[in-house]
């Protein structure tokens, strides 16, 4: 049998991928001033042994007032590096799967409360709350608090402490950056001309609403390790006539590519309440697919992707060179496992624990040397097969 798409390596940058699927970065909303504990990694953990080639930490806030919820991770300090180095440590010591990070400023979005509690934005003076920062000074609903419009020193303090966590991040060995601009965020507010109506250098036209994004970039490209890559998440339409859209993106990704960005992995939406989003299956690829057209980097797909035969068309058709699970697989934590299964994949590397659970029908689905399978305490029959 010829081997699936979806299990095919890939590389970026000098980073060896095992398989197409990767997990895509997911607020758990259960930090401590910022710092990750035991439910990090718990949730994290499990990820690693998932069978994805890349497990992506959450959006983790670059400063304490760029966190969208205050019960978010951050990345800012000497405490939460070292919080984040326990999860991680607890990770690999049993798994060697590749870690990435997405850095993000969530913007006028910040200052909110955790989902399973409304959501709603705090104030100021809430116990939980803070003033937010933004391009422009325009309140993301009616009833927010209007963020404080961004000076120069302000823009200067945040591509600074969006350089200072990618150093903490490499300090972490974390393997991938990526840069939250998408959703709504502070870097996607930038972009769109709903949410950034500046009259300065960073405003009005395309060129000068892609400024402060790429100023970002640079200096995360600057400040990580040249051999480790750094990629962007964005938006490729705000699903709002006149803001920002596939056009627009197509642009902007060229230009990521020019200043060194090594994948983009391409979602939509977030930026506009007005916005009217057609889910479906795979709704999001049509823009992976543009986007592909237009640059050499590998793209990233997301987006209602829930069957196995539904990603493996994705890749091999070259609508995307990866597609990223985030719900699917809070829901089926091993839905790799089941797809390598079903196409006739393999998962590299399972934990020895959970060898002796694959299943007869199924016994070359994991790439693991035989001694391995002996020393989890499979049995081994006249055929040099073992169950």
């Amino acid at each position: 049998m010829a081997q699936p798409a979806l299990f095919k390596p890939i590389r970026v940058r000098n980073l060896d991928l095992s398989n197409r699927i990767v997990i895509a970065p997911m607020c758990q909303y259960s930090a401590e001033h910022g710092r990750m504990n035991d439910w990090h990694l718990m949730h994290l953990g499990q990820l690693a042994n998932s069978g994805a080639s890349l497990v992506t930490i959450e959006a983790t806030g670059v400063l304490p007032e760029g966190r969208i919820t205050w019960a978010d991770v951050g990345l800012y300090d000497d405490e939460t590096e070292a919080a984040m180095r326990r999860t991680l440590e607890g990770v690999r010591k049993w798994s060697n799967v590749p870690i990435a990070i997405q850095l993000n400023h969530a913007g006028r979005k910040a200052s909110t409360d955790t989902p399973w509690v409304g959501g709603a934005q705090l104030a100021p003076d809430d116990v939980h709350g803070w003033q937010t920062e933004a391009p422009s000074a325009i309140a993301f609903l009616d009833d927010y608090v209007p963020p404080t419009a961004l000076d120069r020193e302000g823009l200067t303090r945040i591509r600074d402490a969006f350089a200072a966590a990618a150093v903490r991040a490499a300090r972490l060995d974390i393997d991938v950056v990526q840069l939250h601009g998408a959703h709504g965020y502070l870097l996607h507010q930038f972009l769109s001309p709903i949410s950034n109506q500046r009259t300065d250098e960073y405003g009005g036209s395309l060129e000068n609403r892609m400024r402060f994004p790429l100023e970002v970039f640079d200096a995360v490209r600057a400040a990580f390790p040249t051999d480790r890559p750094v990629t962007m998440r964005v938006s490729a339409t705000d699903w709002v006539e006149g803001g920002w859209d596939l056009e627009q993106t197509i642009v902007f990704a060229r230009a990521l590519e020019d200043h060194g960005c090594d994948a983009i992995h391409v979602s939509t939406g977030g930026l506009d309440a007005a916005q009217k989003i057609p889910v479906g299956p795979s709704y999001q690829v049509p823009f992976a697919r543009a986007v592909k057209a237009a640059v050499k980097m590998p793209v990233v797909a997301v987006g209602l992707i829930t069957e196995a035969e539904q990603a493996e068309a994705i890749v091999a058709t070259g609508d995307a060179d990866m597609i990223a699970l985030a719900r699917t697989v809070l829901y089926d934590p091993h839905w790799p496992w089941h797809a390598a299964a079903q196409l006739g994949g393999q998962i590299q590397h399972p934990p020895k624990q959970y060898l002796r659970s694959q299943p007869s029908r199924h016994r070359h689905l994991f790439a693991t040397p035989e001694h391995m399978r002996a020393e989890a305490g499979w049995t081994q029959d006249g055929d040099g097969h073992f169950s």
